[in-house]
């Protein structure tokens, strides 16, 4: 999909004990992913919808870094292709932290405290999923309360789907 889905992961908040730790192996990872024909089975990133998509990441991703952001891996467009980016310290107000970028792009950022990072999940207009990684029950009954999301995924991405379970967001990502 490379990204082009309403679901895919885009922002994802770590705490400031595991940052640099999982920076380092999320760039490593992220870095890997090959991109080429999907009809191939190693391959990971296929290409955008249209050329103009592509560019549009590229835009993005670019006036990000401008506003102060950092491109940790990838950023880089080959025609129809972008590339697997992982971009660190995306400014609140870049285009690429407060819309869906549909493609391969991911913002991180470190926090400290749990419920100011709750805020900043639901710090935008849209609120259709929200993965929460965590063992302490408490802070996945916090977030279930506290989050403006159509659903709150516990220890897996936000891009997981069945079809059998309910679906939907709210705010622009809803009714």
């Amino acid at each position: 999909q490379s990204g082009q889905s309403c679901i895919s992961v885009q922002r994802v908040l770590i705490h400031e004990k595991i940052y640099e730790d999982l920076k380092k192996v999320l760039v490593g990872k992220v870095s890997k992913l090959k991109k080429g024909n999907p009809m191939n089975i190693d391959t990971f990133i296929g290409p955008m919808i249209a050329e103009s998509e592509a560019k549009r990441c590229e835009e993005w991703v670019n006036e990000a870094v401008k506003m102060g952001g950092k491109v940790l891996c990838g950023g880089t467009r080959e025609g129809v292709f972008y590339n697997a980016t992982v971009v660190e310290n995306v400014p609140k107000d870049a285009k690429l932290s407060k819309d869906e970028v549909f493609g391969p792009v991911i913002c991180i950022e470190s926090f400290k405290n749990y419920k100011k990072a709750i805020e900043t999940v639901d710090d935008t207009v849209f609120g259709l999923q929200a993965g929460v990684f965590t063992n302490n029950i408490n802070k996945i009954f916090y977030a279930y309360e506290e989050l403006e999301v159509g659903g709150v995924v516990v220890n897996d991405v936000p891009s997981i789907r069945v079809d059998s379970q309910p679906y939907g967001g709210v705010r622009d990502s809803g009714l």
